[in-house]
């Protein structure tokens, strides 16, 4: 199994929906453009995690539209601290997020909002590291488990730190709630209306980061920061601009 994508490992492959959708113009569509690389990240440890299985079902649709997904599993991962930049856990999420052209974020709603797990990989990817922008011009496409009923408190929130970190939120969002009635024995989404949303959160995603992408340089070129090179000869870090 390739690194990054365990949602390829499937508990019963004749259970697998994903592979029976209707997706043959958007993955044609997908083939005349170069490789969309999405970067995955969920919001729970806990060991039977429904935002890690919904995380899985997205990232197995954007895997057969072509493509190449990789899901970060946040295990491990240390508490935002100033003395653990040099962490592997830590390295790791940031070079994902260079490689990534799209997100996918994935979080539980907890006390009516975002977990700590999902917002300590956040806060693990700064605005700069030195010139590079390591979220700026990135697609992103946002989703949310309920234990309860469904809320929007989750991506609500999730929207708010996309537009902080530069990124275009895609309009569609999908709430998944009592998350547990949700997903069979196999871990894989029964069919629903909110399955079928799931769909088309996963393709809107897909359709916004082809179109995007060649535009990136353009759409992200601001001058404030023209005006930063000019004066110091490159874009500055955080930690120099707090000096």
């Amino acid at each position: 199994m390739l690194p990054y994508k365990p949602y390829r490992i499937l508990k019963n492959a004749a259970n697998d929906w994903v592979a029976k959708l209707n997706l043959s113009a958007l993955q044609e569509y997908g083939k005349k453009h170069e490789t969309v690389n999405v970067l995955v990240l969920y919001g729970s440890l806990r060991e039977c995690s429904y935002s890690r299985l919904l995380a899985f079902e997205i990232s197995r649709i954007l895997d057969r539209l072509g493509a190449d997904v990789r899901v970060f599993d946040p295990t491990g991962l240390p508490v935002k601290d100033d003395v653990s930049e040099k962490h592997p856990k830590v390295q790791e999420l940031r070079e994902l997020s260079q490689w990534s052209h799209a997100h996918v974020w994935v979080s539980p709603e907890q006390h009516g909002n975002i977990t700590a797990v999902f917002k300590n990989q956040i806060d693990w990817i700064p605005l700069a590291l030195g010139s590079v922008r390591p979220t700026q011009g990135r697609t992103l496409a946002i989703a949310q488990v309920c234990g309860g009923s469904q809320s929007f408190n989750a991506v609500n929130s999730l929207r708010i730190l996309g537009r902080w970190m530069r990124m275009f939120t895609i309009q569609n969002q999908s709430s998944v709630p009592k998350a547990w009635t949700e997903f069979d024995d196999d871990h894989r989404m029964k069919p629903s209306d909110l399955r079928q949303r799931v769909v088309d959160v996963a393709e809107e995603l897909f359709k916004f980061s082809i179109i995007l992408r060649p535009h990136m340089e353009f759409l992200t070129d601001r001058h404030s920061e023209r005006e930063e090179k000019l004066a110091n000869g490159r874009l500055l870090s955080q930690a120099e601009k707090l000096k």
